[in-house]
Order: C-alpha cells, then structure tokens, then sequence
C-alpha cells in the first residue's frame, strides 16, 4: 500500500497566506524524509481557505526542495482550462520532476469556482469527461488532432515535448459522491482518487458498490481497473494515546468541519451542538480516525474490508493541532502504520520469532564455545610455561 497526502489545502481565515504556503511545502519536505510516497494538491479558486490555484507551479517548486515524494495535481478541474494548455502543462512537469508527476482531474469541487468563469455546474462532469479524453489523446498520440467542442477547439494540434515517463504519467480521476467520476476512470483506464467516505445506512457497502461502477464501465471500453490505484482520502490525527490526539485536535477539528464545510460550502450539519463536539461524532461514525497508530491499522483494515481492497491511503493534510504535533502525527504513521501495509517487517518479525524460538539450544552452543575457547587458553598458558 502507497501512503501520501491530499494537500487542498486547509487554512483557516486570519492566518498570513504566504507563510501558510511555506508551511505546506515545509511539510512536503518532512514527508519526504519520512519516507511517504507521494502527495496530492488541490486546485482552487474561491471560498478563503484553499489558497493553491494553480497546483502545477506549486508542485515545480515543491520538487525543487523534496527528493522522492511523488507530486500529482489533486486535481486540475479540467472545465476551467483548455486541454492542450493542460497536456503542455502537465508534460512540462514530467519532465521537470524526472518522472515524478501524476495527473489528477476532476470537475471542480467548488460551484463558486465555476460561477466566476461563467461555468454553468451541471455542464462541468461531463466537460471533465471530454476533455480528459483529449489530453490522453496528446499524451498518447503525435499525429496531429482536430477537435471542436462547445467550449474548445483543436486545429491541427500535438505536443512538442513528448512525455518524460512513458507512455504518459500516471492519471486518476476524483470520485466523491457521483458515480462520474468512476465512469470516467473505467471509460479510459485511469485511477482514482476518492475524497469522501460515504455516509449513512449503506456506509458499509458503498465503497464496494462506486468500485463496481468503474469495473463495469472499464469491461464495456475493454479496460480493467486496478485497485492498487485506487487512493483513498482520510482524515487522520495521532499521538501516543487516543486522549491526547482527541484533545490537541478538537478545537480545530470542529471549527475546520463548522467553519469550512457547513457555513463555506453548504455541507449539511454534523451535529446541532457546539463545533467541540464534532470530532466525538466524527470519530464515532468512523469518518475520522484520532487516536493511536493502533487505531489508524484497524481503521485502515475496516476500510479494506468495505472496500474490497485498495492500494493507497492518502491523509487529508489538516492543521487541527499544532505544527509539532501534526508533523508528530505524520510520524506515528511512518514509523508504526506504513510498515504493517508495507511488508517491510515480515522478515525482521520471522527473524525474531526463530531466533527466539531457538534460545536456549543457541545458549547452549555460547556456552559450549565459550568454555571451549577457556580450555584453548590454559592449554596454551601450560605450553608457554
């Protein structure tokens, strides 16, 4: 299982905006050193609290300070932008980042977004389909295309500088509640990216189900879906008991939750009662995991079951606590979390468990040895004399 970040990134109003983006890219770094695999940054455009408008020249500059991470845009909304600018862009980055860069797109989370450009929503899934056909296709493709849609043209159109990675970096498609997005990955073959764990009555089946989506679509367009690029969104908090990681998250948990999406974005409430209280219900309906590095193993193990199986976590990049304790928190899951999905300790686990299990036969043989090399020197004292 990969382990990363979605990176919208989330701050609250008040803060200095530039030293918020510092921070992000701060702890691209720290995560580079920890060892996580890649992370995702958002695109977007209004709302006051995700800064990031153009994901593409943030992960440039985050390539220039981390090593390995992989960096993919989470995602480009694809209706705001004209493909061929879009494929260019993204190749650019291939290149810049040796391979690095992976290409998420998605229709657009924020309607405000689309209003500003004169977007009507309910057209922005199916553009996002469309146009996600005609970058791979200048991915994919040197002959020249002609294309004409409702909202872009394509005369004679092609790449100059061909993709760094080969065929084409790696692609996903958002999929949160409507089943588009899940069309769309099945319909060309791409990964995906969910962002919501599903709520309600069929909360234990859903996941399964939007799976199934996309392995239908992809048997109809002679695809097949992998799971092991199916990423899945969390939020994560963790310290070295579940007291401690409930008390430094509450406060900013429930105001990220009040403040952003119920009175930012329209969500509905999670609770009546004060915004202290969010995190309990949260926790309690298993849509956050606080607690332990013990919880996150057997929150991820719940949702493998529900799932079916996928191959990557992705923590939502939140500061519902301080900076040492969320980079503290980042740790935790490196160092206890990543490895029991990682099989990085079966061999020093069997190792332990036949080196003890041979115990008192190998102090036998020390002692044996021991005593052995004792006769060897009074031997070689009685000689000498």
């Amino acid at each position: 299982m990969r382990f990363g970040i979605f990176l919208a990134p989330f701050h609250e109003l008040g803060e200095n905006p530039t030293l918020c983006l510092e921070r992000d890219l701060e702890l691209l770094q720290h995560l580079d050193r920890l060892g996580y695999d890649e992370a995702w940054i958002g695109e977007h455009h209004s709302g006051g609290w995700e800064t990031i408008a153009s994901p593409e020249v943030f992960i440039a500059a985050a390539a220039e300070r981390t090593r390995h991470i992989r960096l993919g845009t989470g995602v480009v909304s694809l209706p705001y932008h004209h493909p061929l600018m879009v494929a260019g862009r993204m190749v650019l980055l291939d290149h810049l980042t040796r391979g690095r860069a992976m290409f998420g797109v998605g229709p657009g989370a924020l309607t405000a977004d689309a209003l500003m450009m004169g977007i009507d929503p309910s057209t922005q899934r199916p553009r996002m389909e469309e146009a996600l056909g005609i970058v791979l296709r200048l991915f994919r493709e040197t002959d020249p295309i002609t294309y004409e849609s409702d909202w872009f043209v394509l005369r004679q159109a092609r790449l100059q500088l061909r993709p760094f990675t080969r065929p084409h970096m790696p692609v996903a498609v958002a999929a949160v509640q409507s089943p588009a997005g899940m069309v769309a990955a099945g319909k060309h073959g791409a990964g995906v990216l969910t962002f919501a764990l599903p709520r309600g009555d069929n909360a234990e089946t859903a996941l399964r189900d939007f799976w199934g989506i996309a392995e239908d679509t992809a048997r109809q367009h002679g695809n097949t879906m992998q799971r092991s690029e199916w990423r899945i969104v969390v939020h994560v908090h963790l310290a070295e008991s579940r007291e401690q990681a409930m008390a430094e998250a509450r406060e900013r948990a429930g105001r990220y939750q009040h403040d952003y999406f119920e009175r930012t974005v329209g969500h509905p409430a999670v609770l009546d009662g004060a915004p202290d209280g969010i995190i309990d219900a949260m926790v309690e309906r298993r849509l956050w995991c606080v607690g332990t590095p013990d919880d996150l193993i057997a929150f991820i193990e719940m949702l493998q079951d529900r799932s079916g199986g996928f191959g990557g976590l992705m923590v939502q990049a939140t500061e519902w606590a301080t900076r040492e304790q969320v980079f503290h928190s980042y740790e935790l899951i490196a160092r206890y979390v990543m490895p029991r999905f990682q099989g990085s300790l079966a061999g020093l686990e069997a190792s332990n468990a036949s080196t003890r299990a041979a115990v008192e036969a190998t102090r036998a043989l020390q002692e044996q040895a021991i005593a052995r090399a004792r006769r060897s020197y009074e031997v070689g004292r009685t000689d000498a004399t």
